[in-house]
């Protein structure tokens, strides 16, 4: 199933929209992949092994394998954090996958030119804080003493239960947390960049083309009084702040919308983050360059119905997830349905920017 898909996504690209391959020796194609601990990959290697040989599920995992063993693509290649090397399974959490297998391997498919994915994640970063661009601005001097003084309460609090004397936060200390993984992403874009040839020597010599840039996060963003309400116009700053850092005015962004309510209706909170990122594909200026997908829609309806009880049928658990709702269940499955929606959707903006 997902190899066929695969090979539609090409035809998509090299035949209806006549989209160009590379056109030259000296190019690699970079995507960015940014996003919290969903983008990180919570999908055990164990389970994806499982499933890989197992007659019910081997054939989603076939595109990925070859001669019983786990395909290692030199033609796509992934940086995440201090790991780098020829795309395969394992580059999510330690000994865990995420969908950037499915998207790499579709990438490989759709180019001549070698692939470069780049990962800059990190659990539990909202993008009101952590991941604030700079054309956001801070929070107002209000809402920022209102946040320290909790921060002060908190470790008064633990000095006083743990018998600590902990220096209490400064003004200071709040606002360096404001922008920290944004900051962290483009270093991080930057520094692989610079240096790709020591990293990649299959990349020596070549120029990069950064193509294209996925976000999947939101889930931290989902509480608080503020986060919620801003996640609309942090998002929209976020697209205009990575494009003017990577002189594309027009680059290609697609968006992974909050899923992890799968076949249910998602809590409030949850809903406004979904509305949030949905709102981008009616933003004029957007139209035809930023897209957000659902991935409720893509549920492992497998792993969803037997989580309630899994503690119940742990052997049975084991066959389909690997993790809790809020990580997708920690479904290889689930997660390849995300990364193969969201390379489709690439490679259509990709296609219309021709």
């Amino acid at each position: 199933m997902l190899r066929l898909n695969l090979l539609l996504i090409v035809t998509l690209l090299t035949c209806c929209h006549g989209v160009s391959v590379a056109e030259a020796d000296d190019t690699y194609q970079v995507f960015i992949l940014a996003g919290q601990s969903n983008m990180e990959g919570k999908a055990s290697n164990e389970l994806l092994e499982y499933q890989a040989t197992n007659d019910p599920t081997k054939a989603i995992y076939a595109p990925f394998r070859q001669d019983g063993k786990w395909i290692e693509r030199d033609d796509v290649l992934i940086k995440f954090l201090n790991r780098q090397g020829p795309l395969t399974i394992g580059y999510g959490s330690p000994n865990k996958t995420g969908l950037e297998l499915a998207f790499g391997f579709a990438m490989g498919e759709a180019y001549d030119e070698p692939v470069l994915l780049i990962k800059t994640a990190w659990g539990g970063h909202s993008l009101y804080q952590k991941f604030r661009p700079p054309s956001a601005g801070m929070p107002s001097e209000e809402v920022l003493a209102e946040e320290l003084e909790q921060a002060k309460k908190r470790v008064r609090n633990n000095n006083e239960k743990r018998n600590r004397n902990d220096p209490l936060p400064t003004m200071e200390d709040i606002k360096a947390e404001y922008g920290i993984s944004y900051k962290a992403m483009m270093e991080d874009v930057d520094t692989t960049l610079k240096n790709a040839g020591e990293l990649f020597p299959e990349l020596k010599g070549k120029q990069p083309h950064i193509a294209g840039f996925v976000w999947f996060q939101g889930f931290n963003d989902m509480f608080g009084d503020h986060a919620p309400k801003e996640y609309e116009q942090n998002l929209k700053h976020l697209i205009h702040d990575v494009r003017a850092a990577w002189h594309s005015p027009n680059l290609p962004v697609v968006i992974g919308a909050l899923g992890q309510n799968g076949s249910s209706e998602p809590q409030p909170n949850m809903k406004k983050i979904q509305d949030a990122q949905l709102a981008m594909n009616e933003v004029p200026e957007f139209a035809g360059n930023v897209k957000t997908i659902r991935t409720d829609v893509l549920v492992d309806k497998t792993a969803e119905e037997l989580f309630p009880d899994w503690e119940d049928h742990r052997e049975a658990w084991q066959k389909v997830g690997s993790d809790r709702a809020y990580h997708y269940f920690g479904s290889g499955i689930w997660y390849n349905r995300i990364g193969q929606k969201l390379a489709e959707t690439m490679l259509e903006l990709k296609a219309t920017k021709q």
